[in-house]
């Protein structure tokens, strides 16, 4: 009799197979994520080198949102949409583009994607911005704040 035709055979093949292909679905989610934390950062940098398309962004999220506001409460609602707004362009944009580059070699991988080669090359270089920004800022740090 051959082996290979006999029930168990065909048991451990449909097994293999499935192991396989969610092995592909996992490996092919984790790309996708690490892609996208990567150009989650590449925005984030794009924003430190074209400061104003960052204010172009939060005015229109602000408009948009203030178009969907009602009555009780106006004011208010509007007064905090406002802080939103205003904290989200006083927040440093280097910042933001080194925490998503860390995060997409540290939580995409292995596999070691394309991305997660890229983001590992521009978060040493971002990070050194980063610093030169607070340093300009006059903002005290110790490099074990950014561990």
């Amino acid at each position: 009799m051959d082996w290979w035709k006999s029930r168990w055979a065909k048991m451990g093949l449909v097994v293999l197979a499935g192991a396989l292909g969610v092995y592909g679905l996992v490996y092919l989610d984790v790309v996708s994520r690490a892609r996208a934390s990567y150009e989650e950062g590449e925005k984030y940098m794009d924003w430190y080198r074209h400061p104003e398309k960052k204010k172009e962004f939060f005015d229109q999220r602000f408009e948009a949102d203030k178009a969907k506001l009602t009555e009780p409460d106006l004011k208010e609602k509007l007064d905090a949409l406002a802080f939103d707004r205003d904290y989200a362009l006083s927040e440093s944009s280097l910042k933001y583009a080194y925490q998503w580059y860390k995060d997409t070699y540290e939580l995409f991988s292995p596999p070691e994607s394309k991305w997660v080669k890229m983001a590992r090359v521009k978060a040493p270089e971002t990070l050194e911005l980063w610093k030169q920004e607070l340093r300009e800022q006059k903002i005290p740090f110790e490099d074990t704040t950014f561990d």
